[in-house]
């Protein structure tokens, strides 16, 4: 399903110099799009086209829409930088053969790259200015009353069940790991304002990318694919500790370094990626031990994969996204037997969760993180509800009680956010 195509309109880029106003005071409190990741990346507003697609094909038909979109605007961009000239934001079902894919072309962007700011407009050319209209950080953080919480489709006691039936599974040798989600719903006094959330967020964990497509929003630190020319790069993520206080903090992070049940989910993750993405590139480099990586709230195992996309393939990203998701980071492996488990066990619709999230430009420039610690503003209670979520990684040996445990430390970035 789509709008009619915007397709005589023009889109004219228009450098702004260097402008420090951060972007995220920029987004209006309906139909806010941002990717930013400290003080750099993209926001928009409005929309001048919009897709929304699900099938077999869904992935295929969005490069298709996109480039013929693309194809038929007159573009006027003197900035020439990823994420200049045309954008679509993207927000892709973890499922996307059976769930809903949604891409919005923005009719307003601005964007921060290496300190210069600009601003894009699909239209009328002469609106640059007064389309950019800062919010005021008290509009932004009005209160939004007390929290009331309720389980989703599992409470914490079925979930833990599903895990242990997880576990049993995997040590019958069905699979190696699948990847089991839990969900959280919401309801706040007063509507919920997706600038509050977005800025408390960016403020607390500044080396994650802040992201926010039609109505689902986070903070993801896990880079699915970053496309520049042809170099494509990725940070995969698994193996997860939580944080502690002084002695007890150094303590959970010699032991994630140490775990021989976290660097096995990670080298499940990290394979699944890489046999993925390796048949595109003519030099892929994936490291052979992964670092720990702090945020305020859990540790990870990460390793950051670098490669260069062959000059003979054609695949656009979205193809090249389609090629690695789902990855063992948010499924399992094998991924087949993985997605049929949790199909079974989780008892949900991960709708976009652990889907793709992110933007690409006319140039084929782009980047997608993973849509976890994250919520989705679901429309309901007058605005008032959000469905939060949060995911583990379940191999041999995993624990039900500490899993849930894990998946509580993840929830709690985004309640952190909620909360007053």
């Amino acid at each position: 399903m789509t709008t009619a195509a915007v397709s005589s309109a023009a889109v004219t880029t228009t450098p702004l110099g260097r402008r420090r106003t951060p972007l995220l005071t920029l987004l209006p409190a309906e139909g806010a799009l941002s990717w930013v990741r400290r003080g750099d990346g993209l926001v928009g507003w409005g929309e001048a086209d919009r897709l929304e697609v699900s099938g077999p094909d869904a992935l295929a038909e969005a490069s298709a829409w996109w480039a013929d979109r693309c194809a038929h605007t007159e573009v006027r961009d003197p900035v020439r930088v990823p994420g200049s000239g045309p954008v679509v934001f993207g927000s892709i079902a973890f499922d996307p053969a059976a769930g809903t894919s949604v891409f919005i072309v923005p009719e307003v962007v601005v964007g921060r790259r290496g300190g210069q700011t600009w601003v894009t407009v699909t239209g009328d050319a002469g609106s640059e200015e007064r389309a950019v209209i800062e919010t005021s950080p008290q509009e932004a953080a009005t209160s939004i009353g007390q929290l009331a919480y309720a389980d989703g489709a599992r409470d914490p006691m079925a979930w833990c069940g599903a895990v242990a039936a997880a576990v049993a599974r995997i040590d019958a040798g069905e699979l190696g790991k699948v990847v089991l989600a839990r969900d959280l719903f919401v309801t706040a006094d007063r509507p919920l304002d997706p600038r509050r959330l977005l800025l408390r967020l960016a403020e607390r964990f500044s080396d994650t990318w802040t992201f926010a497509v039609d109505g689902l929003l986070g903070a993801t630190p896990e880079l699915l694919l970053r496309r520049t020319g042809r170099v494509l790069e990725s940070r995969v993520l698994a193996g997860t500790a939580r944080r502690g206080a002084g002695a007890d903090d150094d303590r959970l992070a010699a032991a994630l370094a140490a775990s021989a049940k976290d660097h096995a989910e990670h080298a499940y993750a990290v394979d699944s990626l890489a046999d993925a993405l390796r048949p595109f590139c003519s030099r892929l480099d994936v490291p052979g031990e992964p670092d720990v990586l702090t945020l305020p709230n859990v540790r990870h195992l990460a390793s950051d994969v670098r490669g260069r996309q062959r000059d003979d393939d054609p695949s656009g990203l979205l193809e090249l996204v389609g090629a690695v998701h789902p990855t063992a980071a948010v499924c399992g492996t094998p991924t087949a037997r993985a997605a049929q488990l949790i199909g079974e066990l989780e008892g949900m619709d991960r709708g976009r969760y652990a889907g793709p999230v992110g933007w690409l430009d006319a140039r084929g420039d782009g980047e997608f993180g993973l849509a976890i610690r994250c919520a989705e503003l679901t429309g309901a209670e007058g605005g008032r509800q959000a469905r939060l979520f949060a995911g583990c990684g379940i191999v041999t040996g995993s624990d039900p009680t500490a899993e849930l445990a894990e998946t509580q430390a993840k929830l709690a970035a985004f309640q952190a956010a909620l909360e007053d």
